[in-house]
């Protein structure tokens, strides 16, 4: 059920047609999501002192209305190691159209991978799951399913991957929180559901999986006004 908190996310982000990515942290948070310590930051010295809190190294994201795709304007930095590094990122994002301030974040670890939702007009929401990351569209490894899932759904999800070995330890490596995996599909598709009439499509990309659990680190939800995404 949604709260109101989480009503008015939704309600404020109808005038840019998708919700900033603090936000959409805010809503996921809101919801039992698990997402990494974030603020949003509008001036300098409130970015510093996050940073300073948390501890550097830390990433850096560009908040603007006018920037859907921040990859493109090199609008996230991650590994920040200190707080002249922080000060000209800032100052580089400040320049960028439409800037609302940064977003500054603990650094997260893990598989890459991707969760996402589509709501389509004929099949209601559809949950996608695979490699994610920047291999996203290198490796094209990903699962559909169709909402809301249900926990064999989740289970057939992890193992319909090709790279299902990454998710198992591979090369001595820890396998994934497998239960914290599937907890977080289901979560994320309940989500959906709830969402189904007010979104358009949901991504996370990358949600970090580690041995410690889930986190989501990228978060982009677009409203059916949109169009430019």
């Amino acid at each position: 059920m949604l709260t109101e908190a989480m009503r008015a996310i939704l309600a404020e982000a109808r005038q840019w047609g998708w919700v900033l990515e603090p936000e959409a942290k805010r809503l996921f948070a809101l919801w039992g999501l698990p997402v990494p310590k974030f603020t949003w930051a509008r001036d300098i010295g409130e970015a510093l002192r996050f940073a300073e809190e948390i501890g550097y190294p830390v990433a850096a994201k560009v908040v603007s209305p006018e920037v859907v795709h921040k990859s493109d304007v090199k609008g996230v930095v991650a590994g920040i190691g200190g707080r002249e590094e922080l000060e000209e990122v800032f100052a580089r994002f400040r320049a960028l159209p439409g800037f609302k301030g940064v977003l500054v974040e603990e650094m997260a670890e893990g598989l890459e991978l991707i969760v996402g939702a589509k709501v389509d007009h004929q099949f209601g929401p559809v949950i996608l799951f695979g490699i994610g990351g920047t291999g996203v569209e290198i490796y094209k490894d990903s699962v559909l399913r169709m909402a809301p899932l249900t926990e064999k759904d989740a289970d057939a999800m992890l193992t319909g991957l090709q790279a299902r070995p990454l998710l198992e330890g591979y090369r001595g490596r820890d396998p994934v929180d497998r239960q914290g995996l599937t907890r977080f599909l289901l979560d994320f598709s309940r989500l959906v559901m709830t969402l189904e009439e007010r979104i358009t499509s949901i991504d996370i990309n990358p949600l970090f999986c580690s041995s410690k659990g889930c986190i989501a680190a990228d978060a982009r939800i677009t409203l059916p006004s949109f169009e430019g995404a």
